[in-house]
């Protein structure tokens, strides 16, 4: 069998294609090679916010929690109204055993998604 082997200088891959390829990785067990791949897509398209939840995600799988706590903090620093980040910094404190932050992350989650809830109830 024949391998080619496309130049990204010549071939760049989009942001979307490095992002489902690290998806694939992480689902396939291999958590530090969707690390490479979500930071790969993040690069191409700074603010991908998909591919900044996948890297999190990525990081927590590969047992690198310390360095996915400090995306997460990232992320909610430029998106504060991201329930999920919250949600995955709660998951991340989990894991790191910072009980009493899991919990201040989880309760931040629950009050910005009822807060976001009742501002889609008063939209007409």
């Amino acid at each position: 069998m024949m391998l080619i082997v496309h130049s990204t200088a010549n071939n760049p891959r989009s942001a979307d294609d490095l992002y489902y390829d690290a998806i694939e990785r992480l689902a396939n067990g291999r958590a530090s090679e969707a690390v490479a791949g979500f930071r790969a897509a993040i690069e191409a398209r700074p603010g991908f916010l998909d591919a900044r939840h996948g890297l999190i995600l990525a990081l927590d799988a590969a047992g690198k929690v310390d360095e996915g706590i400090a995306v997460a903090v990232q992320l909610i620093a430029d998106e504060p109204d991201d329930v999920l980040a919250y949600t995955s910094l709660s998951i991340l404190y989990q894991h790191a055993g910072k009980v009493p932050e899991a919990e201040a992350a989880s309760a931040k989650a629950k009050i910005l998604g009822w807060k976001l809830e009742l501002q889609a109830g008063e939209k007409p």
